[in-house]
C-alpha cells in the first residue's frame, strides 16, 4: 500500500487543483450573474448595487452545484499532468507504486468531496436558492401565473375523489387559474363539477371564487366562493406544480412519499433524490476519466491532445447524463437507472482503460 505521508500528499495535491479550479468557475459565475442583475435592475425598487451582490452570492451557489464534477475532472488532469511535469509520477512508479496506488488518495477525496456536496453543499445551496428567489420576486415583483399547457391535480378527501384542471398556475400566490373540478365517488362515479375563475388552497380546503357547480342531485348554481375538502398542502401543490423549486437532499424523500400519498406525480423529485446520491459515484468517474487521458510521461509529447481527450470524455458523460435523465423524467427508464447509468458505465469505462494502459 501507498505509505500515508506520500498519499496525503497526493491527496492534498488533487483537493487543491479541484478547489482552484471550483473557485475560479464560482467567481466567474458570481461575476456574470451580478452584472446580469445590474443590467435588469433598471429602476427597480431597493435594486441597489449592494442588493444585487447578495443576490448574486445567493443564486450562485446552486448555479455553482452543477459545475462540481467539471472542477472534479479539471483538478484530476491538472494535478496528474502537474505530477507528471515535474516527474513525481515517474519517481513513485520507479518505486514501485502502481497508478492504482498512487490514484487511491484522488479517488477517496471525490468520493468524500461526494458525499459533502450530497449531504451538506446543496442543503446549504437549496436554501441559499429559496431565499434568492424570494428577494428576487420581491424586488422585481416577479411571478405571476405559469401560463403553460394545463396543469392536473387529483385528491383524495372526506368529499371523495377529485381531479382537478386549471389553465394555469399563480407561484406567487399559490391560486389555480380557471379551475375544473371534477368530483367522484368511490365507484368513480361523477358527483358534481365545479367550474371557477379562481381557486385558492387553504388548510384542509379549496376555496373557489365565482363558481358555477352541477351536481347529481341538486340543480345547477352559481358562487361567490365555493368549499371543497382536501388533504393537500401547499408546499405538495407547489412541488407538482411550481417552477422547478430547488428541493435540499434531506426533504426530498418525504416529499416524495407526501406526493405519492396525494396521487401526484413524484417522478423527477425521485430522480433528483436518485442524482445526489450518485453524486459521489459520478465525482469518482471523472478521477478515472482525468486518470486515463493524463497519465503520461509529458517528453513522449501530446499534451494537447491529452487535455482534449479529457475534455471531450468530461463533455460525452455530461450529455450522456441529461439524456438518461430526460428519459427517468419522461418515465421511460427508471429514477435510478436514470441516476446511476452513466457514472457506472464512465467508472467502468476508466477501470478498463486503465487496466489496459497500465497493467497490459
Amino acid at each position: 500500500m501507498i505509505g500515508s505521508t506520500l498519499g496525503f500528499y497526493f491527496a492534498r495535491r488533487f483537493a487543491g487543483a479541484m478547489l482552484v479550479v471550483f473557485g475560479t468557475v464560482f467567481v466567474l459565475i458570481y461575476m456574470l450573474d451580478f452584472v446580469e442583475l445590474m443590467r435588469r435592475a433598471g429602476d427597480a425598487v431597493g435594486a441597489g448595487a449592494g442588493t444585487m451582490a447578495r443576490l448574486a452570492l445567493f443564486r450562485t451557489p446552486a448555479t455553482a452545484e452543477q459545475v462540481i464534477p467539471f472542477g472534479m475532472l479539471f483538478g484530476g488532469m491538472v494535478t496528474f499532468i502537474g505530477l507528471s511535469r515535474r516527474l513525481e509520477l515517474v519517481i513513485a512508479r520507479s518505486a514501485g507504486i502502481s497508478a492504482w496506488q498512487f490514484l487511491t488518495p484522488a479517488l477517496l477525496v471525490a468520493l468524500l468531496t461526494g458525499l459533502f456536496v450530497t449531504t451538506v453543499y446543496n442543503p446549504v445551496s437549496t436554501s441559499l436558492k429559496d431565499r434568492a428567489n424570494a428577494l428576487e420576486a420581491h424586488i422585481f415583483r416577479r411571478g405571476g401565473a405559469n401560463l403553460g399547457n394545463a396543469v392536473w391535480l387529483r385528491q383524495r378527501s372526506v368529499d371523495g375523489e377529485a381531479i382537478i384542471r386549471a389553465t394555469a398556475f399563480d407561484a406567487e400566490r399559490n391560486v389555480l387559474l380557471g379551475a375544473s373540478v371534477y368530483v367522484m365517488d368511490d365507484r368513480n362515479q361523477l358527483l358534481e363539477r365545479i367550474e371557477a375563475t379562481e381557486a385558492e388552497l387553504k388548510s384542509g380546503f379549496w376555496r373557489f371564487r365565482q363558481a358555477r357547480v352541477v351536481s347529481l342531485d341538486v340543480e345547477p348554481g352559481n358562487y361567490e366562493t365555493y368549499l371543497l375538502a382536501s388533504n393537500l398542502t401547499v408546499d405538495e401543490v407547489r412541488s407538482a406544480l411550481g417552477p422547478g423549486q430547488a428541493v435540499s437532499f434531506w426533504s426530498l424523500p418525504e416529499i416524495v412519499s407526501r406526493l405519492e400519498l396525494a396521487g401526484l406525480d413524484a417522478t423527477r423529485y425521485r430522480l433528483v433524490y436518485q442524482t445526489l446520491l450518485a453524486r459521489p459515484g459520478l465525482l469518482v468517474a471523472m478521477v478515472l476519466l482525468a486518470a486515463c487521458f493524463s497519465l503520461k510521461f509529458l517528453r513522449s509529447g501530446g499534451l494537447a491532445r491529452m487535455v482534449l481527450g479529457g475534455v471531450s470524455a468530461g463533455f460525452a458523460l455530461y450529455v450522456a447524463t441529461k439524456v438518461v435523465e430526460d428519459l427517468g423524467n419522461a418515465g421511460v427508464v427508471s429514477a435510478a437507472f436514470a441516476a446511476w447509468a452513466a457514472p457506472a458505465v464512465a467508472s467502468g469505462f476508466g477501470i478498463l482503460t486503465l487496466l489496459h494502459k497500465e497493467d497490459g
